[in-house]
């Protein structure tokens, strides 16, 4: 039974339409998002645009009824499960791509559009978005926003907060703001459409994103190192980030994760591997061969065994295959993952891989690690049998150990997926009493009923 009240429950069908649902078989399909973990919404809104938002929140409020926003559920982190019931609101249908402006270098969105899309809208224009989360196919605009999401190149171009430049946005307040402008340098006030970025819906639903848009480079090339061992690799990733030519991805995998892209996805590795680079440059032509040559030269350190380069695209896309056989080879292994995405700086990755080890050996469970070694931010994979309750419990001691470990080395829990309901208990290990206290302030300014996805992030 759905617990909306019936005047809200008039007020919003004779708003919405169609698109307000309280059939319990509808409301099920959007009670649940990646992380497996699910919750029944009490009701579904599907709004057309931003001033059905503004009269829903409002309406909401006024009956003091939790609204959880939603893009397509590829969140790992529970972010979008509605644990408190209230009104799911999905914004599969703001799908439009508003403006495409390619002498600002900026695109106009709604929340609902996929990232896919948009990309291949701005094709034509030799224009691209930087953030390229591995759900980039089927991920939205306003979900690649909510939790601020990354990708591989976001070592050269950055994640999704460094690339908005000004947000639309309904408060819990049921005020409509909009934080920033279409241009690439402001300094008018606080810099609230980056605070948004990240929030989780906590703070404000998104109606509308203007992006900062980047041209398609005309080349890609990649190179991959193999090395003896963690240590190795990581000396080598400083020794890449430090010389000036920015590599537009720089992936890292250890060995368990080497072994699993050889021996179940068929990637064309070493067996003496011990630690694994994939580093892509990306410009024109002209200065391409001599980026290269300079990223070779910062691969090669002690410990490196092999240096392969891809002189074209199909030979790009076969060293890439090793770090897209990745996640469906973790399932052998395990019916169960925790996926987490802590980071940690460049200098710190093999003390955080050792220590993953260790604590792998003491739950007796596999870990494999993997990913943007040029951000530190690394891809922590516990793999556990559900069904088994003591490996269960070992599964998430482990998960608190890898976050204790995370902070001692000067890390934080999350570099893209955020915090969610997964990690939202272990924010006092991250941030200071202090700095909580204020993000609670913020927190009750823009949503002073404590509506907006509540239990979410903040403990």
């Amino acid at each position: 039974m759905s617990r909306i009240d019936p005047a809200l429950d008039a007020r919003l069908a004779a708003l919405l339409g169609d698109g307000w649902r309280t059939d319990p078989a509808e409301r099920h399909g959007y009670g649940y998002d990646n992380s497996r973990r699910e919750a029944l919404p009490d009701a579904v809104a599907l709004p057309r645009d931003r001033l059905q938002v503004l009269e829903l929140v409002r309406a909401c409020r006024a009956h003091r009824v939790p609204v959880v926003a939603r893009g397509r559920g590829t969140n790992t982190t529970g972010a979008a499960v509605p644990v408190a019931g209230g009104v799911v609101v999905s914004f599969e249908r703001m799908d439009r791509i508003v403006d495409i402006r390619p002498g600002d270098r900026c695109a106009i969105v709604e929340p609902g559009v996929l990232n896919g899309d948009l990309q291949a809208a701005l094709a034509p224009h030799g224009l691209f978005w930087p953030p390229d989360p591995t759900s980039a196919a089927f991920s939205t605009i306003g979900g690649n926003l909510a939790c601020n999401a990354g990708g591989p190149r976001a070592v050269k171009y950055g994640a999704s907060r460094d690339n908005v430049l000004a947000l639309t946005a309904v408060s819990g307040a049921g005020e409509l703001v909009t934080c920033g402008s279409a241009t690439t340098k402001g300094a008018t006030g606080y810099d609230l459409q980056r605070l948004l970025v990240g929030s989780e819906g906590t703070l404000a639903l998104i109606v509308e994103a203007t992006l900062r848009l980047a041209p398609v480079p005309p080349e890609r090339r990649a190179l991959r190192a193999v090395y003896r061992d963690v240590a190795s690799a990581a000396a080598a990733v400083a020794r890449l980030m430090a010389q000036p030519v920015t590599p537009s991805m720089l992936e890292f995998m250890d060995h368990h994760a080497v072994r699993l892209a050889r021996d179940v996805g068929g990637a064309d590795l070493p067996t003496d591997a011990g630690a694994l680079l994939m580093i892509e440059a990306d410009g024109d032509a002209a200065s391409l061969d001599a980026a290269i040559a300079a990223l070779s030269r910062a691969a090669r350190v002690d410990g490196l065994l092999a240096l392969d380069a891809a002189p074209d695209a199909a030979s790009r896309e076969r060293l890439w295959s090793a770090r897209k056989a990745l996640s469906p080879s973790l399932r052998t292994l395990a019916a169960g993952k925790i996926n987490e995405d802590v980071v940690v700086p460049v200098s710190r990755i093999p003390a955080l891989v050792d220590g993953v080890q260790t604590i792998a050996n003491g739950a007796s469970l596999p870990i494999v690690c993997f990913g943007h070694a040029g951000n530190g931010n690394l891809h922590v994979n516990i793999l556990y049998e559900p069904s088994d309750a003591s490996q269960c419990a070992r599964a998430d001691a482990a998960l608190a150990r890898v976050f204790a470990l995370t902070v001692s080395l000067g890390g934080t829990l999350s570099g893209e997926h955020g915090i969610g309901l997964a990690k939202r208990d272990f924010m006092p290990q991250a941030v200071t009493p202090a700095t909580l206290a204020l993000m609670r302030a913020v927190k009750a300014a823009f949503d002073p009923d404590g509506i907006l996805n509540p239990g979410k992030l903040l403990p």
